[in-house]
C-alpha cells in the first residue's frame, strides 16, 4: 500500500486540463477561466463623489458661503466647471466638475435657495480619483470564478470569459445489491446511495457528472456499461474494486485497457482506492461502503477535477483546530475520522464506521490522524479537512 501523499500524487499526474470555450460572462460563476483577463477601462473612469453633498473649491472653512450653479448626477455629469466660491448639487458616483477639489457632505451645510453655508469643517475630500480601483490594463489571474469575481469583470467591461469547459464525470455504481432511490428493493438488496453523493461533489467542482446505469456482477453487465462512458473526460466506478469473487471492476477494467496507477492505499476510510487511465481517459476506482467513498472523493475526486479545470495549487488544504476530546493512537495507516468543528474546536465523533451515512452527515470535518500517531489529549492543535 502507499501513502496517501504518494496516491494523490499519482492522481493528479493523470489530469489533463480540459479544452477552453468561451461563456457569455452572465453564465461564468462557478467556471475555472482558462487565461488571465484584462480590463478594457478604467474604474472609475472619472473622479467621482464618494458622498451626497456639495462639489466645492475646497477646503471648506466653517462658515464659508457658496453660490449653487448646477447639479451632479450618476449618469448625468456638470457640464460646467467649478470657481472659486461656486458649489455644484453632487450625488454619490456622479463625475466631480472640473475645477471642484472637495465634496462636502450635505448635513455638514445649510441650504438656503441657491446659496449653501458651511456648519462644519472638514479636511476629508470625499472624491473618489479615477482609476481608484482598477485602471485599463489591469489583469485578474486564471481563477474559479466568484460572484465577486464575475462583478469585477463585468467593470472591466468584458462581456465574455475564456474558461475551462466543465469536465464530463461518468458515474458508475456496482454491484447486484443496489436498487435505485424510489424503487422496492429485495430482501438482500440496498438503496444506491454513493452515486447521488459522489454526482454532488463533483458538480460542486465544476464537473457535469451523468449517472449510468448501475452495474451488476458480471462482467457482460460492466462491460456495457463502461461503453456507456465513451466521452466522458474521467469515469468514476463505487465498489467492486476489492478481491473478493464478485469484485469485478478491476478485472475488467484491466480487459478493456486500464493502465492501473495504483490500488490499496495507507488510509482508513478507504483502502481499497484505484487509479489509472481507461484508453487516454483517467479512472477512479471508488470503495463501496458510503462513508469511505464520501471521503476518497474529497481527497482525491475532487483535487483531480480542479487539476483538470486548471488549478495550479489542487489538493486539499488542511485547516487547523484543537481538540475537544481526547483522541486514541492511530496505528499503521492515515485515519480521517468524522468530526464536527466548532468555533475553533473539532470533536470527533462517537462512531466511526465506514458505513455510517447518519454520522457522515452529521460531520463538518475530516480530522486527520497521521500514521502511526500516538493519542491525542483535549487543547492539542490538530489538523482537518472541511466537508
Amino acid at each position: 500500500m502507499i501513502s496517501v501523499e504518494e496516491a494523490l500524487a499519482r492522481v493528479l499526474a493523470l489530469a489533463t486540463p480540459t479544452p477552453a470555450e468561451t461563456v457569455p460572462l452572465a453564465a461564468a460563476a462557478g467556471r475555472w477561466m482558462a487565461e488571465a483577463a484584462e480590463a478594457r477601462r478604467t474604474q472609475p473612469p472619472f473622479a467621482s463623489s464618494a458622498m451626497d453633498g456639495y462639489a466645492v473649491q475646497g477646503p471648506a472653512a466653517k462658515g464659508a458661503r457658496f453660490r449653487v450653479i448646477g447639479e451632479s448626477a450618476a449618469g448625468h455629469g456638470f457640464a460646467g466647471s467649478v470657481g472659486p466660491g461656486e458649489a455644484a448639487r453632487i450625488f454619490t458616483g456622479a463625475p466631480v466638475p472640473e475645477g471642484a477639489s472637495q465634496v462636502v457632505l450635505q448635513e455638514d451645510v445649510t441650504r438656503d435657495g441657491d446659496s449653501i453655508v458651511i456648519d462644519t469643517a472638514s479636511a476629508n475630500a470625499n472624491i473618489r480619483p479615477a482609476g481608484d480601483d482598477f485602471s485599463a490594463g489591469f489583469r485578474l489571474p486564471p481563477r474559479r470564478l466568484s460572484a465577486s469575481d464575475v462583478a469585477l469583470l463585468a467593470a472591466m467591461n468584458l462581456a465574455e470569459v475564456p474558461v475551462r469547459r466543465r469536465p464530463v464525470v461518468a458515474i458508475i455504481a456496482t454491484g447486484d445489491e443496489l436498487v435505485m432511490p424510489g424503487e422496492t428493493p429485495g430482501k438482500d438488496q440496498i438503496i444506491a446511495s454513493n452515486s447521488f453523493a459522489i454526482k454532488a461533489l463533483a458538480e460542486g467542482a465544476g464537473a457535469e457528472a451523468r449517472l449510468l446505469p448501475i452495474a451488476r456482477d458480471t462482467e457482460t453487465s460492466l462491460r456495457a456499461v463502461f461503453a456507456l462512458a465513451e466521452g466522458a473526460d474521467l469515469v468514476v466506478t463505487i465498489g467492486g474494486a476489492s478481491v473478493g469473487d464478485h469484485d469485478l471492476v478491476a478485472k475488467v477494467a484491466a480487459d478493456l485497457g486500464m493502465e492501473r496507477a495504483f490500488y490499496k492505499i495507507s488510509m482508513r476510510p478507504g483502502k481499497p482506492l484505484m487509479a489509472g487511465q481507461l484508453n487516454g481517459m483517467p479512472m477512479l476506482g471508488l470503495p463501496g461502503n458510503p462513508v469511505s467513498a464520501v471521503v476518497c472523493a474529497h481527497l482525491f475526486l475532487l483535487p483531480l477535477l480542479r487539476a483538470m479545470q486548471g488549478d495550479p495549487a489542487p489538493a486539499p488544504a488542511p485547516r487547523r483546530a484543537v481538540l475537544g476530546a481526547d483522541v486514541t493512537p492511530t496505528g499503521p495507516r492515515t485515519h480521517y475520522m468524522r468530526a464536527r468543528v466548532q468555533n475553533g474546536i473539532i470533536t470527533a465523533c462517537d462512531r466511526q464506521d465506514s458505513a455510517l451515512l447518519s454520522v457522515l452527515a452529521d460531520a463538518n470535518a475530516l480530522l486527520i490522524r497521521p500514521l502511526g500517531d500516538g493519542p491525542r489529549i483535549v487543547g492539542e492543535a490538530v489538523e482537518y479537512l472541511p466537508i
